[in-house]
This record gives C-alpha cells, structure tokens and sequence, in this order.
C-alpha cells in the first residue's frame, strides 16, 4: 500500500510546490497575472519548467535564481534589495521622513511668535513667562467666525 501512495504524495508536493512558486513569478507576456493565474503560452511553458525543476531536485532558491537569470529580475514579483532597487523600498520611508518634518516644521512656525522675539531684541531683556504669556495672548489674531484653532486645517473649506 505504501508504495501505491508514494508516487502520488510526491506529485502532490511537487505540485503544491509549483503552485507556491508559480504565485511569485509574474507572466511575461501578460504582466499583471502570475504564471499561475495565466493561460498565455509562455505561462504554460514556465509552469512546466517549474515543474521539471522541482523533480529535478531543485530548491525554491534555485529556481528562483535561474528564472531571474534567464528571463531577468522583473519575473518575480518581490525584487531584491540592492542599489538599483532602494530607491523604490525606501520610498515610503523618505515620503513619511518628509512630511514628519513638514509637520514638525509647521508646530515650530506655530509655536514661535515672531513679534515676541523682535521684541526681545529691541527691548534686550527677555519677558518674564507672565509677560511672555500676556504678549501671546494679544498678539494671537482671533480665530475666524466658528472655527477653533485646535480644528483641523481642512475644516476651513467645509461648508458652514
């Protein structure tokens, strides 16, 4: 019994194998499908391929390699981390950096009241925190009609 159940529990790996592999392979001719959702013929050609290697004796790593080697690195879907390619990994990294200092930028310009640094080097003594604290308060304009200063920035174009 055991070796009537042999041939068809390999099959059975090398066919979840392939599956696994056939996700990550993007089809050349159709682009946007891995080889394993394609039915274009070259799709076919490289499932086959796949499957040859795997009964070969070949890891997911090996074949992986000589796909990438013949057909180039835009076969697979997750590219490798090098030189050429960081710019596209460390995007979102460089787009949330920006506007982190943006944001930071714009509480810092909040939080400086230009007038009362003017004042300090004209007066040259600083204010006292009470003084400091009374100058803010008559130097801050108003908010405009309904909105308050803690809304956010977006509120202002919504309409009332």
């Amino acid at each position: 019994m055991e070796n009537e159940e042999d041939p068809f529990k390999k099959q059975q790996i090398v066919d979840a194998r392939a599956r696994n592999i056939s996700h990550n392979v993007r089809c050349l001719e159709c682009g946007s499908q891995s080889i394993e959702e394609s039915q274009a013929d070259i799709a076919v050609l490289l499932r086959k391929l796949i499957r040859d290697e795997i009964r070969s004796g070949k890891s997911d790593k090996d074949i992986y390699h000589k796909l990438e080697q013949d057909y180039g690195e835009t076969i697979l879907y997750a590219p490798k981390f090098d030189w050429q390619t960081a710019g596209l990994w460390l995007s979102p990294l460089i787009i949330a950096g920006a506007a982190g200092g943006i944001w930071a930028y714009g509480r810092y310009r909040q939080r400086t009241n230009v007038h009362l640094l003017a004042m300090n080097l004209t007066r040259g003594i600083p204010f006292t925190p009470k003084e400091k604290e009374a100058m803010i308060e008559i130097l801050t304009p108003p908010p405009p009609d309904g909105i308050l200063p803690s809304s956010p920035w977006w509120t202002r174009w919504l309409p009332r």
